[in-house]
This record gives structure tokens, sequence and C-alpha cells, in this order.
């Protein structure tokens, strides 16, 4: 093996040491958001001093250093931007109080955080307080393990850590099963109002009637039916979900408790975010019958260095549950097998496109 030049074992080991600590960046990310650090940027109009958020979070004067390595992680990390305030006539440039007098902004990614009533955007803080905490990040520190098991194509590393599959664990865990549903509120919210935006008109027209397969606590349903209140929404999911769903969009929403295997009602269109055989629910293509899918399609939109770690991360991911993430080759063969007559990919939904398939 060549000997390596000098800057090249610094860089390498820089770059190592970056992904060594990527974890620490997700737990102060999920920090930020437990502390309210988003909220308390944005209820001070947008901007806040590090003292201002010590009053904001409620947190104790004496935190204010460790406060602010929390903040300049993130700001270097894209959450936050920082400025420097303007100079006054009594200031000294570089003076203690001028430093600490710096200026923390959110960013697109940290006012997707905010919560509350008063956001006007969708938030992502639950699927945050899902993806990073102890239950989900377990399984991970067995991959390895998994890997060597005679059995791992029978059981996920998920089950090996916790003894139970993904969706048992939310069937017999009260806790999680709210975690998770408010997760997947928060991520069909903001894909669908995407989506509406982009290309909702096109997709929904000429429908009546819509099935959400799989729709957890309708947060896709309701923004539907806000931007079309002619279309009949039906969210059909298993009973512990709906039993927790029925109060949730003001009625605007049918929910039906049933197993997406056995039964799934008829209607002008299905949408689900993972494709199962519901070709017999809908009409003919010639009547206005398709199924919509958003999911990922793999190789298929924005090929920017982030979005394409994020797509190969996001497939990682999802082997956690002996998931896996398609390419459009995957998804026309399975439109195949199940008898349908055609599709169209819709990019323009970051990670995830929608798919317009036709019986």
């Amino acid at each position: 093996m060549d000997a390596l030049h000098t800057e090249d074992l610094i860089h390498a080991e820089s770059v190592l040491y970056h992904h060594f600590f990527c974890y620490v960046k997700s737990m102060a990310l999920s920090c930020a958001v437990h502390l309210g650090i988003p909220n308390a940027i944005y209820h001070r109009g947008g901007s806040a001093t590090l003292s201002d958020l010590i009053a904001g979070t409620g947190l104790h004067a004496s935190t204010l250093p460790c406060l602010k390595r929390l903040v300049n992680v993130l700001t270097i990390s894209g959450i936050f931007t920082a400025s420097n305030p303007p100079a006054t006539g009594s200031s000294t440039t570089g003076s203690l109080s001028s430093r600490e007098e710096v200026v923390y902004k959110l960013a697109t990614m940290s006012r997707l955080l905010i919560t509350g009533d008063d956001n006007k955007l969708c938030s992502m803080s639950p699927m945050l307080h899902f993806l990073v905490r102890p239950l989900t990040v377990t399984p991970f520190f067995g991959m390895h393990s998994w890997f060597k098991d005679e059995q791992a194509a029978s059981k996920s590393f998920f089950e090996m850590a916790h003894g139970c599959d993904r969706w048992e664990m939310t069937s017999k865990n009260a806790e999680d099963n709210g975690v998770f549903n408010e997760a997947m509120v928060a991520d069909s919210q903001l894909v669908m109002e995407i989506f509406l935006r982009e290309a909702g008109g096109k997709s929904f027209s000429g429908i009546s009637s819509l099935v959400n397969v799989g729709g957890g606590l309708g947060g896709a349903s309701a923004a539907i039916t806000r931007t079309f209140p002619h279309i009949k929404c039906t969210v059909l999911d298993l009973p512990h979900v709906v039993s927790q769903a029925s109060s949730r969009c003001n009625g605007t929403v049918h929910f039906v408790a049933g197993d997406m295997f056995e039964f799934i009602p008829r209607a002008d269109a299905v949408l689900l975010k993972i494709l199962r055989l519901c070709k017999a629910a809908i009409p003919a293509r010639e009547d206005g019958g398709k199924v919509i899918i958003i999911d990922c399609v793999t190789g298929s939109g924005p090929q920017d260095p982030v979005s394409k770690e994020t797509h190969a991360l996001y497939d990682l991911y999802m082997m956690y549950i002996n998931g896996v993430e398609r390419g459009e080759n995957d998804w026309k063969k399975i439109f195949q097998e199940a008898g349908f007559s055609g599709y169209k990919i819709v990019p323009g939904l970051g990670i995830r496109s929608a798919i317009e398939v036709y019986p």
C-alpha cells in the first residue's frame, strides 16, 4: 500500500471524526427542540441573543456557556443563522460584550421545528422525537450482529433488539404508538402540503372520493379536504390507530378500522405511502381510477450530495424493520405484477416522489 501524504492523513482523520460525531448533531438538534429553542427565537420575532434564549426557555443563567456551544453546533450545521449586531459608538470591536451579543435567527429548517398553533408551517418536531430516541436508535447498535445471524432474513434488527416487530410494538406500547402516529401526521401534513402545491391539482382532477390506506391520524387526508372540499376522504387503518383518530380532522375525514390486506373501501383513487394490491378498489382508468403513491424512488428527484446521501441513509434506516427503498424499475415490476397498465412518476417532493398508477 502506498504511503499517504501528510495532508491526506490529516484530512482523512478530520472526515472520520466528522462521521464519528454525526450522532452528536442529531442529539444536539433533539436537545434544542426539547428545550424549546426554535420556539423561543420565533416568539421574539425571529431573532434572539443567548440571553434572550435563557429567558425564553427558562434555563438557569449558569447554562449560558454550554447553551452557546449547543447553538454554535446547530448554527454551523445550518439549523440557525448568526450575525453580530451593528456596532454602537461605545462598543469596542472584539470586546466580550460584543461577542456575547450575537443574534441567532431561524433558518428554513428550524422554522419547520416550531411547535404550537401559531406556527403557520407543519412542524417536523414529532418526527424528530420519533427518530432520535432510544427505542428507535437502540436496534442500530445490533446491526453488525444482525448481519452475522443466519436468521437475519426472517427478523429485523428492531425485533432482535426489542423482542417484537415494529408493528407489535406500536400495538402494545401506548407511548410508542402515540409518538409514532404523531410523527406520521407531521410527515404526512408537510409532504401533502408540498404535493398539493406542486402536483395536487392535476393528480386529484376529476376525483370525488379517495381512500388513504394506512392513513394514520388523517393528516394527509385533512390537507386534501382543505384544498379540495368536494373530495370525500376515507382513512383505512388498524383499529388501535382509528380509535385515536376519530376525534381529529373536525369531521372532514371518515375513518374506517380494518386491515389493508383484507379490505379496502371503494373509491375513485387510493392514496398510500407504500403500494399494496388496491386495484380492485378503484374504477377503470377511463373513469378516473388511479392509485397515488407518495414514497421514495431511488435515483429520482434532486441529485445534490445531501439529497443523495439522505436517500441512501433512509434506505439503510428502513433495514431496521426489513424495509427497502425502491428505484423506478423496482416499482415498475410491482405495478406489472399487480396488473396495472401504466404509471407516471411526479418528482418535486424532496427525497420523495408522487407516483400515479393506473388500472
